[in-house]
């Protein structure tokens, strides 16, 4: 059986998320922010850098969301929520995959830290990283725009890659979500999913501590 570690309020929500959705086995473990925010260092335990998600497949020990997601896809999904390399879709799949973290979310994390340096709030950086995240978020909207999911017309791991900025990120991040129509509608359709529900009631940001399988 599949353990996966969850920090609270973190990107690891998608793993339990993935895990629904293929209807595989695991343990939840639940770590718990310190109160500064840093994840606690019984995380280190784990993996050396202390970071979520992780997971432990046996002896295996893998961390990173798209190494997880691609492993637990391949490894226990039998390829499910995955697009084969011989379809059209398959180039869109690879790159949401892999905008999700490598684009939106390194932008993010760069606007979050300048939100939180009060010289830098109102300085010509910041005004220059809010420009483009706008601009970013407005690239995602408009590929939402034509299919209904990320990858076209079928659901995919793209869709639980691409969830994490696009909804938790929200609490931490002042943007206007307004002109975001179709990344609205995207919400609409995967907070409707039974799998999603039950992720976040065990492991999403409003979700209370628990260890549960």
């Amino acid at each position: 059986m599949i353990t996966i570690h969850h920090l609270s309020t973190s990107r690891s929500e998608r793993i339990v998320w993935l895990a629904e959705e293929l209807g595989i086995p695991y343990e939840l473990r639940w770590h718990q922010r310190e109160s500064n925010g840093a994840a606690p260092a019984g995380l280190r335990e784990v993996h050396a850098l202390g970071k979520a998600p992780v997971i432990e497949d046996g002896p295996l020990v893998l961390a990173e969301s798209g190494a997880i997601v691609e492993y637990m896809v391949q490894r226990h999904g039998g390829g499910r929520l995955a697009v084969k390399p011989e379809a059209p879709e398959y180039a869109g799949y690879l790159y949401w995959m892999h905008f999700a973290e490598g684009s939106l979310m390194t932008l993010m994390l760069i606007a979050l830290v300048l939100s939180r340096v009060p010289e830098a709030r109102e300085g010509p950086v910041q005004k220059r990283i809010a420009k483009r995240l706008a601009d970013m978020l407005a690239f995602v909207d408009a590929r939402i725009a034509g299919h209904p999911y990320f990858a076209g017309n079928q659901f995919t791991a793209a869709d639980i890659m691409m969830s994490f900025p696009l909804t938790t990120m929200k609490r931490y991040l002042d943007y206007d979500p307004a002109p975001l129509a179709h990344v609205a509608e995207w919400l609409a359709r995967i907070e409707a999913r039974p799998a999603y529900a039950k992720a976040m009631a065990l492991a999403g940001p409003d979700a209370s501590r628990r260890d549960a399988a």
